[in-house]
């Protein structure tokens, strides 16, 4: 029952999305992979709450298929907030709020992750603001949580999402989105096997493999995010 309550809600925000806004998306590789066969999601170039609107691109088999199997880390600040908090629940089946640190709550997260998790994030891990820094005025960059994620999962497939932003649409801090614009998303699908073996090289070690990982992340949000 409640994978369906969970479907329907994504499915209207989906068509609402599609109401409301144009989308222009470019695959870099393969099309959408088989659904099953996902781990994990990796949203880059983190810039609103209302990146959900980008579910106006997505296949209804993902919507159906991630009702029952999404598993994401939402900042505890974000959750917290009445509507926005109850919003996010609504939409993911396993919201799992964490602190942002490398504490207790982010061990939790980790210890969510099962064999037929789909885990979505945005491995910033906060918003950039109009002036391209975060809110504390500082620059933007990946966080080593994601090849935390990585170390976890043994197989499947990875999509990349690189957004093209959407503070024409609405910036931290602004309480109403603007209509009728476009949003743009180039979408990279990847073999997670294949992907982690490119940095596991022999004699390589934790922090080696981490800082290659993010690296490699830094670059393909620079070079691959919609202008």
């Amino acid at each position: 029952m409640k994978r369906v309550l969970v479907f329907f809600i994504l499915l209207l925000v989906k068509v609402l999305s599609q109401i409301f806004y144009r989308f222009e998306y470019f695959f870099l590789k393969e099309e959408w992979p088989d659904w099953n066969d996902v781990r994990l999601v990796i949203l880059l170039n983190h810039t609103s709450l209302y990146e959900p609107l980008f579910l106006g691109l997505a296949p209804i088999g993902l919507l159906w298929n991630g009702a029952s199997r999404f598993l994401v880390p939402g900042a505890d600040k974000t959750l917290d907030r009445t509507f926005v908090g109850w919003f996010y629940k609504s939409i993911v089946p396993k919201m799992v709020s964490i602190s942002r640190k490398r504490d207790h709550t982010w061990d939790h997260f980790l210890s969510q992750i099962g064999e037929d998790s789909m885990i979505l994030m945005a491995p910033e891990g906060r918003m950039m603001r109009e002036t391209g820094l975060d809110k504390n005025g500082n620059e933007m960059s990946i966080k080593t949580g994601v090849v935390d994620i990585l170390k976890e999962l043994k197989g499947g497939k990875m999509i990349f999402l690189y957004s093209g932003g959407l503070h024409h649409v609405q910036v931290p801090g602004q309480r109403l989105p603007k209509l009728f614009k476009t949003l743009k998303m180039n979408v990279e699908v990847e073999n997670v096997v294949d992907y982690k073996s490119q940095f596991l090289k022999e004699g390589l070690s934790d922090r080696d493999f981490r800082k290659a990982v993010i690296e490699d992340l830094e670059k393909k949000k620079k070079e691959n995010c919609p202008k």
